[in-house]
């Protein structure tokens, strides 16, 4: 074999460099509540909670923008200072609750939405107060409004669970219903509770989508398995922070550790 040869193969087994994933910040709800019990699963933050909380990304020099523009930015080199934004589900209080208090504060977000599923409510969870969804009417406005619009499915299901038929109509079919409804086709995708595995991975990939967002993809993370940040009423600026230096050191570990 020559020296070649020896280098071609040697260069067939070095792995792809891992690169770190950018903070992103998932939340769900926004909506009055007093209650903790009217909140059970950890989705709802006030108006009030998340107007400080942009504010809080402000002070320390951080914008919050839609995931497709924060990795733009990445590509370009131009991430330093944002920080990226998400809304799961579709709720229509993004509508009424959110969608004015980034406006005020120069922010941009992704609301992934269930095209299977509009104008209803959230039924996948049983203990939660009924939280109606957006209509089209209402993706439309909000897609007109600057916001990025992405697909988190069809009817919200556990997708590591759905077979081939039906994860293809989760990913695929539900984009092609998005871009019918708002004229252009999502870019990023959103995994149902979280739940994902390889195959799922490699279906969104093949699926078309240029990106998606999990929670805590562990060995999977990369630009189809972002990890996200969740953010509850509770986070106030000291656990942002803490949050933030979290994730920091866990993309460190992933980034440098076998």
């Amino acid at each position: 074999m020559s020296a070649d040869t020896d280098t071609a193969a040697a260069a067939v087994v070095v792995p792809a460099r891992r690169t770190a994933s950018p903070w992103v910040l998932m939340y769900h709800s926004v909506a009055e509540f007093t209650d903790p019990a009217e909140d059970p699963y950890g989705i709802t933050v006030t108006p009030r909670a998340l107007e400080a909380q942009l504010l809080w990304l402000r002070s320390r020099g951080l914008r919050g923008v839609s995931v497709g523009e924060l990795l733009r930015a990445r590509a370009a080199g131009r991430a330093a200072g944002l920080v990226g934004l998400t809304f799961d589900d579709g709720y229509t209080d993004f509508l009424t609750h959110a969608l004015p208090l980034l406006g005020r504060h120069d922010c941009t977000a992704t609301l992934f939405v269930l095209p299977g599923r509009l104008g209803v409510d959230n039924v996948w969870d049983p203990l939660g107060p009924r939280k109606s969804l957006l209509t089209a009417e209402g993706i439309r406005e909000v897609a007109a409004a600057g916001q990025e619009i992405g697909s988190h499915g069809l009817l919200h299901q556990d997708l590591t669970a759905a077979g081939d038929d039906v994860l293809q109509q989760e990913l695929r079919g539900s984009r092609d219903l998005l871009r019918e409804l708002t004229g252009t086709l999502p870019e990023g995708f959103c995994y149902p509770y979280g739940h994902l595995d390889a195959r799922v991975v490699a279906a969104t990939r093949a699926a078309g989508y240029g990106y998606a967002c999990a929670i805590d993809p562990g060995r999977l993370a990369g630009p189809h398995a972002l990890p996200r940040t969740h953010v509850s009423q509770a986070d106030a600026g000291a656990r942002l922070r803490v949050k933030q230096v979290r994730h920091q050191v866990r993309e460190l570990r992933r980034v440098v550790l076998p």
